[in-house]
């Protein structure tokens, strides 16, 4: 085989990167202290993060850098100082969730390699050809993705000179990636930014179906479907855990270097997967891979499940047994970690010594000698040394100016100055031109990039235009709201479609002032039937959440609008969809507040959205919510499921917080929090920035609740609107559960 399969390794700290290199790992991916979707981990330094870059390189092994976050606005100026920073420390790529990194980095960092993380939500053939058109250069397909779909979409990236990573092993979300709103919304602590606090591993009142952990999916192992994997012509075989540690790292790549040597070796697989089973997981499955959304995926406990699989593999009785069984695994990890520690105690990320010498004699080029524990080398400079009449060069000026050269790699330079003769002169220039050939050279003979200043937006001067409102509605019988307002009316598209079915063409076609409202998540045929939608029935302006159908609309030269579950939430983001795909105007994320939002500027001719009245959307997923809770008699979910069911129901957790559950015909499960969102404030807080303000009016996700009076709710939403000094207590009393945390906590 002389295609190269990646082993791409998590790090969560310098031991966990040192482990994953002894392992065998040709790519490590870990973060820093800010900007990166695991701050439970313990996650790097800047200098370590050098360290850790220079000691991976000898080894053959890569480093990629997650900034796989969105940002926020006032956050730009510190993102701008890191990406100076790392630009030429030689890391190998950087992992990115928010659109306006792609804009910074390939208009002013364009040597870096963006990687599109799995919170971007790839799943369909448009968002490839979307992610290429920004920037990317390899994306992390989703994780509920099955095999022929991989092969599919690894191919079209192929084409695109892109490259894709698949996660083989590692916890796995039962939310897509990127949609998963429900620590956000519960405890003020968003997935999108790195603060997931596992919502779906919480404990719930026991269910219809007898389960405690309703939500709780085994951990991903594809350790034997390595054969598909090389067959779908995946690049990079990821592990996840950031936050787990270094034994546990160094287990799981060992094994699966084994697994992938002895098949590159023989085509043969490995087939003890033993040593997976003896470091943290919750049991394993492979289910997504293999597109069987089974009972089987899920297990109602999130601990750790090792213990009990040895137990169960021992077949041990007797308690006695089993306390042996016990302590023979405990003594496994401890060879472990004694192996391991043995293997990487000589690594090390300390700085290299440095020193510089300097000749200096009349008539003769100034000499400038590098001395370090792995290369020696000098630079002359281009013209001779004369007298100087004044201001000669000295060793304190030299060593001033020489003393941080390249300090991400090298300790502070030491300085010989034996052979350096007094009173001597060359222009400043020349020794500037000498310093950079010096940087270059110990930078790998690279040459430094340096820095830049991205420029701060200025506000455009708005037209004093009057807000808009704007309604979604779902279903057929809504359509007569068209005629009691002037409001935009968005149909809301299902995520699945029947196939060459023409019901929602024939809908928008006779009721043409309707604009489709197009999902975030569109998968395979599903994806193709929305794209036929799009062609046959060409309508003027489209909302979007799925970065697919925005490709498609930008190819088409249809008018789209970004919807809210793009996340956006800083000008860069609007740049970005501006710029590469004219978009034309987007929703603002729900989840930030006032502050976060003031300082938006939107691009010329840019609309800003944002929606104040909806369902609290918690997570969407691939698998069946119903399974686990009402029991749903179906052992896995068939091709129908998604067209065909349409059930309802509610999870409480143990502290008594209820949520309600719902599954609409054409819809994946999702999860919806038990209040509305109702957020009045900002339309007095920014009517100057916005261009119009949305509700929901679909009746999805709202549960056993008392749905409003939809023509009085327009009424009283076009009333405020139109006046924000109006009463906020008629819409409030309309809408009797509500919150806008979200607003006032932000990100």
């Amino acid at each position: 085989m002389s295609r190269k399969i990646e082993l791409l390794a998590p790090g969560g700290d310098v031991e966990a990167i040192k482990a994953a290199i002894v392992a065998g790992a040709n790519a490590v991916y870990c973060g820093l202290d800010v900007f990166n979707a695991r701050n439970r981990a313990a996650n790097l330094s800047l200098d370590e993060l050098n360290g850790v870059i220079r000691l991976a390189h000898k080894y053959d092994c890569e480093v990629f850098l997650t900034l796989n976050v969105v940002i926020l606005e006032y956050e730009t100026p510190v993102l701008v100082k890191l990406l100076n920073q790392i630009v030429n420390s030689g890391v190998d790529g950087i992992i990115v969730q928010d659109l306006g990194v792609f804009n910074i980095v390939k208009k002013y960092f364009p040597t870096l390699y963006i990687h599109a993380s799995t919170q971007m939500t790839t799943h369909n053939e448009g968002q490839i050809l979307f992610l290429d058109k920004i920037g990317a250069s390899r994306v992390n397909l989703s994780r509920e993705l099955n095999l022929p779909e991989i092969k599919n979409l690894t191919a079209l990236a192929h084409k695109h000179n892109m490259l894709t990573e698949v996660f083989v092993h590692g916890a796995l979300c039962i939310s897509f990636s990127g949609q998963c709103y429900s620590s956000s919304v519960s405890v003020g602590n968003s997935g999108n930014r790195g603060r997931c606090s596992q919502a779906c591993r919480d404990e719930y009142v026991e269910t219809e179906a007898g389960n405690r952990y309703p939500l709780n999916l085994k951990d991903n192992s594809a350790y034997f479907d390595l054969p598909e994997l090389v067959d779908a012509q995946v690049d990079s075989l990821k592990v996840e855990g950031r936050i787990k540690g270094a034994q546990y790292v160094y287990t799981v790549v060992d094994t699966w270097r084994k697994q992938i040597n002895s098949f590159i070796d023989s085509g043969k697989l490995v087939g003890d997967d033993s040593n997976l089973h003896k470091v943290f997981n919750r049991s394993f499955t492979n289910s997504f891979l293999k597109g069987k959304l089974s009972k089987d995926m899920f297990i109602d406990s999130p601990r750790d499940y090792s213990a009990k699989h040895a137990l169960e593999k021992s077949g041990a009785a007797s308690e006695t047994q089993k306390c042996d069984v016990k302590n023979e695994l405990y003594e496994d990890r401890k060879v472990l970690g004694t192996t391991l520690a043995h293997k990487i105690k000589n690594l090390s990320i300390a700085k290299e010594d440095l020193e510089i010498s300097f000749t200096a004699q009349l008539g003769e080029p100034l000499r400038i000698q590098v001395i370090t524990s792995s290369d020696n080398f000098s630079v002359k400079s281009s013209m001779n040394l004369s007298t100087a009449l004044d201001a000669p060069l000295t060793a304190d000026a030299l060593t001033k100016r020489f003393k941080n050269i390249n300090n991400r790699s090298y300790a502070q330079a030491s300085f010989d100055f034996t052979q350096f003769d007094e009173q001597l002169i060359i222009p400043f220039k020349e020794l500037t031109i000498m310093k950079n050939k010096l940087a270059c050279l110990l930078n790998g003979s690279i040459e430094m990039i340096p820095q830049v200043e991205v420029p701060k937006f200025v506000k455009n001067t708005k037209p004093d235009t009057p807000l808009s409102l704007s309604i979604l509605i779902s279903e057929e019988k809504d359509v007569q709201l068209c005629e009691l307002t002037d409001a935009h009316i968005y149909f809301k598209l299902p995520e699945s479609f029947k196939k060459d079915c023409t019901k929602n063409i024939e809908l928008l076609q006779r009721n043409s002032q309707l604009i489709p409202w197009f999902p975030a998540v569109l998968i395979g045929k599903d994806y193709e039937e929305a794209i036929k939608l799009l062609e046959v029935v060409r309508p003027t302006r489209i909302v979007s959440n799925n970065t697919g159908i925005a490709y498609k609309a930008f190819e088409l030269g249809i008018d789209w609008v970004a919807g809210p579950f793009l996340n956006t939430t800083n000008s860069h983001a609007l740049v970005t969809l501006k710029e590469a795909l004219n978009c034309s105007g987007a929703f603002i994320s729900n989840e930030i507040n006032a502050n976060q939002i003031k300082n938006i500027v939107p691009p010329k001719n840019f609309k800003l959205l944002y929606s104040i009245y909806h369902p609290v959307l918690l997570m969407t997923s691939r698998q069946c919510f119903f399974q686990r809770t009402v029991g749903c008699k179906k052992p896995s979910i068939e091709n129908g499921c998604m067209l065909g069911c349409e059930k309802a129901t509610t999870i409480t957790n143990v502290k008594g917080v209820s949520f309600a559950v719902d599954k609409q015909k054409g819809g994946y499960p999702s999860i919806y929090n038990h209040e509305q969102f109702l957020n009045l404030e900002i339309v007095r807080d920014f009517s100057q920035l916005f261009d119009e303000f949305f509700i929901d009016l679909t009746d999805i996700g709202s549960g056993s609740k008392d749905k409003p009076d939809k023509v009085k709710l327009i009424k009283e939403f076009e009333k405020f609107i139109s006046d924000v000094e109006q009463p906020k207590n008629v819409l409030e009393k309309m809408v009797t559960i509500s919150t806008h945390a979200q607003y006032v906590q932000g990100l």
